[in-house]
């Protein structure tokens, strides 16, 4: 009996008239058909979409998201009941919300220092040093904002208006060694190491939180180090459901205070795969997606 070809769709977002950001997806949705299943592109908030009749459903670049946060909630719910998601609906909502790097280092995993301060808190922000402030729900450092240790007024101004468009705030203390050795991306599929990058900062001094910014500055290949992959790993490890139930990953790290790395990010709802800084990694990534649709 012949088996019939398991049928993926790459959830993205709707560009509109706009020239489309992920270089990588024509490239992968070819490389799956290739890999032995039906790839088909579909815009995450299609109203048409059938999302019933595919056997599995990749959140490919869906970067429209963090605008829409209670709409894209709502269709990862109602599209989990009907076909497999990947990452799972749940590890989706726990990722969407930025807290979930205290909950990292309640679990003992190294990441940059961060303080919440939600709509009522008192402020309290850093008087000796620099540091970053931004939303927990965001995406390319959207409403994000790096300040000198004078900048008070700035940052309190620009935590008020993540208040009033109801979104909790972060503020980290900014780690300069991003200045010297980058942030570094290592990116998994299919629970194996698929390949790093190193990007220079993208937060610069007298940047507005309100202007885009350049999400990928200077990005080149890196080869990760014994440490860095220790803590990626450590981070991977304290998932809700852990690691094994992740398609995907991507674990940003920068170096704290004592010179190690450290978690900046885990991305786990729709990464930048970087497969046109990485060609050879292609095949890895449909050969997953293949395989994450047949089981």
């Amino acid at each position: 009996m012949t088996r019939t070809a398991p049928r993926i769709a790459l959830a993205t977002y709707d560009p509109g008239a706009d020239e489309h950001k992920d270089r990588d997806l024509p490239v992968l949705a070819r490389a799956v058909g290739e890999a032995g299943a039906s790839a088909e592109v579909v815009h995450w908030d299609d109203p048409e979409a059938d999302w019933s009749a595919y056997d599995l459903v990749v959140l490919r670049s869906t970067w429209d998201y963090s605008w829409r946060a209670e709409e894209f909630a709502e269709w990862i719910a109602r599209c989990a009941q009907v076909t497999r998601l990947a990452n799972p609906a749940h590890v989706v909502r726990w990722n969407a919300d930025k807290r979930y790097i205290g909950q990292l280092a309640d679990a003992g995993v190294p990441v940059v220092p961060t303080r919440y301060v939600a709509p009522g808190d008192p402020v309290g922000l850093p008087g000796d040093r620099g540091f970053v402030v931004k939303p927990t729900s965001g995406a390319g450092s959207r409403l994000a904002a790096r300040y000198a240790a004078g900048e008070r007024d700035a940052a309190v101004r620009h935590i008020e208006r993540l208040h009033a468009e109801k979104l909790t705030a972060m503020v980290q203390p900014y780690l300069t060694g991003i200045d010297v050795s980058g942030e570094r991306a290592l990116q998994f599929y299919g629970g194996e190491l698929l390949h790093a990058s190193r990007k220079s900062a993208v937060l610069t001094p007298g940047t507005p939180y309100d202007a885009d910014k350049v999400a990928h500055p200077d990005l080149r290949p890196h080869e990760p180090t014994d440490a860095e992959l220790a803590v990626a790993e450590r981070a991977l490890a304290a998932v809700p459901g852990g690691a094994s139930e992740l398609l995907y990953a991507r674990v940003d790290l920068v170096d704290g205070e004592d010179g190690r790395p450290c978690v900046m990010e885990l991305e786990l709802i729709e990464p930048n795969l970087f497969l046109w800084l990485h060609p050879g990694s292609v095949q890895a990534v449909a050969g997953a997606i293949v395989t994450a649709a047949g089981t």
